[in-house]
């Protein structure tokens, strides 16, 4: 069967170490660690300042934040061309087409995954942990990162749940990225054009990969429930 047959060398080009193969997950694995490393704390603060203060407009832009979350990232990659393109306001960074365009791309894709879950952790705290360190005489920084540790289950599934969108995601990687043999082609792109191509075999072996990544991810958070409801209980 051409199914058990291609599944079958998927598996051989993952055992033998394929060059190939192993190069397209090391690209992905850099661009998405990369783009979710920068785009974590700017993400993070944002999320703690819209959650802990009030100001005019203040559900607008958590309703903004939200509907974020349901952006097609191949809209996000359109956006990204235009910008990066030569005639693009960001068009002399020359980064389309290349992998420090990927980490942008990766970078936008993750900020409102890491916004959203970050504001919906540290609203669901108790008021009293910063009302408590405000009353010990705590700084406005003392008193966010006191904050932030209490959520720290909360952040910790945000950035979790960007790496998992990031690293699975196609649109945008393509767009920016452009597929290109041995610089910019990702585990998302490479699988669609195998796949186009009627060669199936390295895309299932990616998809294998994806696949054990995302079993990685749930069990992660699944390891900081487990560890918040300890601490819940704890405390």
């Amino acid at each position: 069967m051409p199914l058990v047959d291609a599944t079958l060398h998927a598996f051989r080009l993952l055992l033998t170490g394929d060059a190939d193969l192993w190069h397209i997950i090391w690209v992905s694995l850099k661009t998405s660690v990369i783009g979710l490393l920068l785009a974590a704390p700017p993400a993070v603060l944002l999320g703690y300042l819209i959650a802990m203060n009030r100001f005019r407009g203040r559900r607008i832009v958590i309703w903004l934040a939200q509907a974020a979350l349901s952006l097609p990232t191949v809209l996000i990659g359109l956006l990204l061309y235009l910008l990066l393109s030569r005639r693009g306001p960001l068009g002399e960074l020359q980064w389309l087409f290349s992998q420090p365009g990927i980490v942008f791309g990766q970078c936008v894709v993750a900020l409102p995954v890491l916004l959203a879950f970050t504001l919906a952790a540290v609203q669901g705290l108790d008021p009293r942990y910063a009302e408590t360190a405000v009353a010990l005489g705590a700084s406005r920084r003392q008193v966010m990162l006191r904050v932030l540790y209490e959520g720290r289950f909360g952040v910790m599934a945000a950035v979790l749940s960007g790496f998992g969108r990031v690293i699975s995601e196609v649109g945008c990687a393509l767009m920016v990225g452009g597929n290109i043999e041995g610089q910019t082609r990702t585990i998302t792109t490479a699988i669609a054009l195998e796949t186009s191509k009627g060669e199936f075999a390295q895309g299932i072996a990616l998809g294998i990969v994806l696949v054990a990544l995302a079993l990685l991810m749930n069990g992660a958070l699944m390891l900081l429930q487990g560890d918040a409801h300890a601490a819940r209980e704890r405390g």
